[in-house]
């Protein structure tokens, strides 16, 4: 993990960007910042932007409007691709391994902006590479061939190698993906941890409405490319909210024991079970 970011880069910030698909603005005049030692949670339904708010961060689909600019100044813009690469990494939803690679080997290439430019030349790269791996539950199957993997230890891998990178800001679009419950809550503590322990900024799309509750410190909830309520998960995640969002009746209640928030959406159904088990 990161060992001690500088830290004039440990943060971004989006102002009121538009992100369009040929003349079709997709994201609207959307905001978000992404601080040292924060997990802020982008959800909200399928096509309402989220996915392309985070590449816009990583300039994977430069804004048209308005600007990101890092805790330091530097503007998304400018930076060349090997700066920015050392600041900022995304785990996207498609990616595509090259043939012949073992695990180590596609972790590995997380390192390529700390290369020397000529040499080859990376010293602290077998260590990151190994903590990444650590990380992730990898290490047993360091030598595994990548096109042997389950969906979920290739999720894994990924994971990896972004985390081999090394940088402040850490960008996960649903990290969650094809991993069975253990991996997923493995990979969300790793999030947490990232955050507390390593003071990295993380931002991650997430479905899982009770998973973002309870690792984010903020949230963003997203409709039809725009940022409709921000803040706390309380703040957030409440009845009116989600129900608009989602078009469905979504509950909220919050547990009285250890205070946490959980979600339902309420289908027919679901709505006929409670009838009955109300009569």
């Amino acid at each position: 993990m990161p060992a001690t970011p500088p830290p004039a880069a440990n943060g971004v910030s989006a102002r009121e960007i538009d992100v369009a698909y040929g003349r079709d603005v997709v994201v609207h005049a959307a905001s978000i910042a992404l601080d040292a030692g924060t997990v802020t949670a982008l959800i909200g339904p399928n096509g309402s932007g989220k996915s392309t708010l985070l590449r816009a961060l990583a300039r994977l689909h430069p804004p048209v409007a308005g600007e990101v600019t890092f805790a330091d100044g530097a503007d998304l813009r400018t930076l060349s691709g090997r700066d920015l690469a050392r600041r900022i990494t995304l785990l996207s939803q498609q990616r595509t391994a090259p043939g012949g690679l073992c695990v180590r080997e596609l972790i590995e290439f997380g390192r390529h902006p700390h290369r020397s430019r000529w040499g080859g030349r990376d010293p602290e790269g077998p260590a990151a590479i190994e903590r990444a791996m650590a990380l992730t539950g990898l290490t047993p199957i360091a030598e595994r061939p990548v096109q042997a993997l389950s969906g979920g230890q290739a999720q894994r891998v990924w994971l990896a190698s972004c985390l081999a990178q090394d940088t402040s800001l850490l960008l996960l679009d649903e990290p969650t993906t094809f991993l069975d419950l253990r991996y997923q809550v493995e990979i969300l503590d790793v999030i947490r941890d990232l955050a507390d322990e390593h003071g990295v900024g993380v931002g991650v799309v997430l479905h899982d409405l009770d998973q973002a509750a309870a690792i984010a410190d903020r949230l963003l909830l997203l409709e039809d490319g725009r940022v409709t309520a921000e803040g706390s998960p309380e703040d957030v995640l409440t009845t009116t909210n989600l129900t608009r969002a989602y078009g469905i009746r979504v509950d909220v209640v919050t547990d009285p024991v250890d205070g946490r928030i959980h979600t339902r959406a309420v289908g027919r159904f679901n709505d006929v079970r409670l009838r009955a088990a109300s009569a």
